[in-house]
C-alpha cells in the first residue's frame, strides 16, 4: 500500500520540491497551499492532490486532512514547512507583524500538528517533520523574530517527541542552511526602518547575504533530507541540509559566545 504525506508550504521552494520528490518516490501527497488554484506543475502528476490550507486558518486545516484521508485512506507523514521570515530592528517591527510572524512559524506549527496527532493515535503510526533551520541553533544579526520562532519550533520539536513516542509517532527535526529558494522574495518581511543607529548593521548584513561567494544549496538537497528523516525508521531527532548548516552549526556549538559573535561580526565586516 502506498504511504502518504501531507505538506504545508507546497506552493513553491522546500515544500514543492519536497512535493515533488515524494511522488517520484511513490508516495501518495497531499500537497497544501493557501491558493491552489494558482498551481500549475503539482497539479500534473499522478498521485499528488492539491489541497486548500492556511496555518492561520483552522477550518482549512481541519479539512485538507480530511481531504487528505477521504482520497488516500491514511497519512503516515506530515510535514511542517510553511513559515516565513522576519528581519530588521525590533523597534522597526508594528506589532502586528510581530504577531503574524509568531502565529504563522509557531502557532500554525503546533495547529497542523494537533489537528493531525488524532490520525496518528488512532493508526499508532505516523512522522511529524518540522522544518527549523541553521537559525534555529543559531543566529544572524536582525533576525530576533526569526530566530525566536525557530528556536521555539526547535523545543516545542524536542519536547514533542517524548508523548508522541508513547503513540508510536516520531518527531524530526530538519535544519537547512542557505537554500536557493524566494525566501528573500515573497517569503521574506525586511523591516529596515528610518532609525539612523542601525543602518550600519543593516548595511553590513546585506551585505553578507548579497556576497556573490555565498553558496545555496537546492531545495532539491532539503527534499532528499526531509525523505531520510521520514524512512530511516530511527530515533535520531535533528537532520542538516548543506555543507554551511554543518559548517556554522559545529562552530556554534565549539565556540564559546564570544567567539562565534566576533566570527560572525567578521563575516559582516564589523
Amino acid at each position: 500500500m502506498k504511504k502518504t504525506i501531507l505538506i504545508t508550504g507546497a506552493s513553491s521552494g522546500i515544500g514543492k520540491a519536497t512535493a515533488i520528490y515524494f511522488q517520484q518516490q511513490g508516495w501518495n501527497v497531499i500537497a497544501t497551499m493557501r491558493t491552489p488554484e494558482k498551481e500549475t506543475e503539482l497539479n500534473t502528476l499522478e498521485n499528488v492532490q492539491l489541497e486548500r490550507l492556511d496555518v492561520l486558518d483552522l477550518e482549512s486545516i481541519d479539512q485538507a486532512i480530511q481531504n487528505g484521508i477521504s482520497s488516500f485512506g491514511k497519512i503516515d507523514a506530515l510535514v511542517n514547512n510553511a513559515g516565513y521570515g522576519a528581519y530588521g530592528p525590533l523597534e522597526s517591527f508594528p506589532r502586528e507583524n510581530i504577531i503574524k510572524q509568531f502565529n504563522t512559524n509557531v502557532i500554525g506549527l503546533m495547529d497542523v500538528t494537533k489537528a493531525i496527532i488524532p490520525h496518528f493515535r488512532a493508526n499508532k503510526d505516523g512522522v511529524i517533520v518540522n522544518i527549523s533551520s541553521i537559525g534555529g541553533q543559531m543566529t544572524f544579526a536582525l533576525g530576533s523574530l526569526y530566530h525566536g520562532t525557530k528556536f521555539a519550533v526547535e523545543g516545542i520539536s524536542e519536547s514533542l517527541h517524548y508523548e508522541m513516542k508513547e503513540i508510536g509517532v516520531k518527531v524530526k527535526i530538519v535544519e537547512p542552511g542557505m537554500i536557493a529558494t524566494d525566501f528573500g522574495g515573497r517569503s521574506f518581511d525586511f523591516q529596515a526602518g528610518e532609525i539612523s543607529e542601525y543602518q550600519p548593521i543593516i548595511e553590513a548584513l546585506m551585505k553578507q547575504w548579497q556576497n556573490p561567494e555565498n553558496i545555496f544549496s537546492p531545495a532539491s538537497l532539503v527534499a532528499e533530507v526531509i525523505y531520510k528523516a521520514v524512512t530511516d525508521d530511527s530515533e535520531q531527532l535533528r537532520y542538516r541540509a548543506g555543507d554551511d548548516a554543518n559548517f556554522l552549526l559545529d562552530s556554534r556549538k565549539k565556540m564559546t559566545d564570544k567567539e562565534f559573535f566576533s566570527m560572525m561580526n567578521n563575516q559582516m565586516g564589523k
